[in-house]
């Protein structure tokens, strides 16, 4: 039974999916494999089962629904995961090749008509045949590919009557990844000479064939590759794309994608002088004042910062104000954002309209590193009510054409905020009760401004033409995409 969503989410905020510090792998597959949420890499895996005199008919009956027990937990398909199947004894016989069967339902129907041998135990000698045939071309296997993954399960009860270190040792190096199974009396060095490292992994023991089904689970979540953008384990602002163990980040349509690979800008061409007012008084205290600091380096994380796009300063006051550095003088987000981490604490009062008067007559002015005929943003960001009159300083900014964010925490009076914030307010004011949901807020501020064209200029017709046959090529990918999806649909009803 697939948990619900809050369930789920319960799970992921134990594991702290969204903490700085990174999550268990173990953790991570548990919880996507509980809410239904595993995807399998594209794999070639054959079990090679060692059906020697030594394992008994009924034995062999629980070898067969252990096999099954995995397949069922696997994306099974030619673009997916291919399953074969090879059966050993004093010889060895391909039961499945890897291109047998498309379908889930056709791989059970199949191992379950699988026979022993019954004879010997030549577990060299089918290791040496998964090597030449079972993993050939020629029987379905895939050029090798790091984006395809060879695996071998040997599931064996006892003492090999062959050599088997030189030959798995030639599998691994050829990239096969080896799991070694023993059940019974069975020589676990043997098992260690098979298995790829780390053997922990890759060697495991069952008393008898009676309890070999508690190795499926481990099996499901070696295969299970979480589906990050499902569990919401990633930080895409728009759009995530889900790749096998990862994700990549992606952008709606009239938006692009900013150097930090996860946020997106309507118009990330268009040059910007953008100044952050930071409320430095004694009421945000320290640790919150550090909060602060990574709030703004978010934001510059989302700006395509550069000589000639996106300009940005910094001033802080409380009862005073002081100009932490000008519009201009770092260029690169690295200088940008350790310029932001040094800035130190003020204390004090909360004077904005002070602020907002130092922001309209001189971080915007020329002298202030301001570039004429430049879009103006600022970022006004306090946590308590003003000390002084912000009226006329708020309207000036906004007669003036600077466009106006306001952002409170705690404390802040959100009248002040709305008189502070450009039009529409819903877009330019943000409001939370704690620092630590900052985040969110960074989240959702979006800084788009656009350079104006004149649709006469024969540049413009060209740029419109090419915006054109850009969306009409990603229309077409759309639409191979649905195909694609529609046919592997029809490979799973078949």
């Amino acid at each position: 039974m697939i948990p619900s969503p809050p369930l789920f989410l319960l799970l992921l905020g134990l594991m702290g999916a969204h903490a700085t510090a990174p999550v268990s792998v173990d953790l991570r597959t548990a919880a996507a494999m509980a809410a239904g949420l595993c995807n399998t890499r594209p794999t070639d895996l054959v079990f090679i089962v060692d059906s020697s005199r030594s394992v008994r008919p009924s034995e062999f009956e629980q070898v067969k629904v252990f096999l099954a027990k995995v397949i069922e937990g696997l994306d099974v398909g030619p673009d997916a995961t291919r399953v074969g199947v090879v059966n050993y004894a004093s010889r060895v016989k391909n039961e499945l090749s890897l291109k047998t069967h498309k379908t889930k339902a056709g791989l059970v129907k199949a191992v379950t008509k699988i026979e022993p041998l019954s004879t010997g135990t030549m577990t060299g000698l089918a290791i040496q045949f998964a090597l030449n045939v079972a993993f050939s071309e020629a029987e379905g296997a895939r050029v090798k590919s790091p984006d395809i993954s060879k695996v071998a399960i040997i599931v064996t009860d006892g003492r090999p009557q062959d050599n088997v270190k030189d030959v798995a040792a030639r599998a691994r190096d050829a990239g096969i990844e080896l799991y070694a199974i023993g059940v019974g009396r069975v020589d676990l060095n043997t098992l260690k000479q098979i298995a790829s490292e780390q053997l922990d992994d890759h060697v495991d023991y069952v008393e008898s064939y009676s309890v070999i089904e508690k190795l499926t689970k481990k099996f499901q979540e070696a295969f299970c590759v979480a589906d990050l953008c499902a569990t919401g384990d990633h930080d895409c602002q728009q759009v995530c794309i889900s790749a096998p163990g990862s994700f990549k980040c992606a952008c709606k349509e009239g938006f692009s994608l900013l150097e930090d690979g996860k946020s997106c800008s309507a118009c990330s061409n268009a040059a910007t002088d953008v100044v952050f007012l930071i409320d430095g008084s004694k009421s945000v205290r320290p640790e919150n004042f550090e909060l602060v600091k990574k709030w703004i380096n978010q934001i510059v994380d989302k700006l395509d910062v550069s000589e000639t796009k996106a300009h940005v300063g910094l001033v802080q006051y409380s009862s005073s104000v002081k100009q932490e550095f000008p519009l201009g003088r770092y260029n690169n987000k690295k200088d940008l954002k350790d310029a932001v981490k040094k800035m130190a604490y003020m204390e004090r009062g909360t004077m904005t309209g002070q602020a907002l008067r130092y922001l309209t007559d001189s971080s915007f002015a020329p002298a202030g590193g301001a570039r004429p005929g430049v879009a103006k943003v600022g970022i006004v960001f306090t946590d308590g009510r003003s000390q002084d009159y912000i009226g006329d300083a708020a309207k000036k900014a906004k007669e003036q054409g600077f466009r106006m964010y306001a952002v409170g925490v705690g404390n802040a009076v959100e009248d002040e905020l709305r008189e502070i914030a450009s039009q529409p307010t819903g877009e330019h004011y943000f409001y939370t009760a704690d620092f630590k949901a900052m985040t969110a807020i960074a989240k959702k501020l979006q800084i788009n401004i656009c350079q104006e064209e004149d649709p006469c200029e024969c540049d413009s017709v060209v740029k419109f033409q090419k915006k054109v046959e850009e969306a009409l090529q990603a229309l077409t990918k759309k639409l191979e995409g649905v195909s694609k999806r529609i046919a592997a649909l029809e490979n799973k009803i078949v």
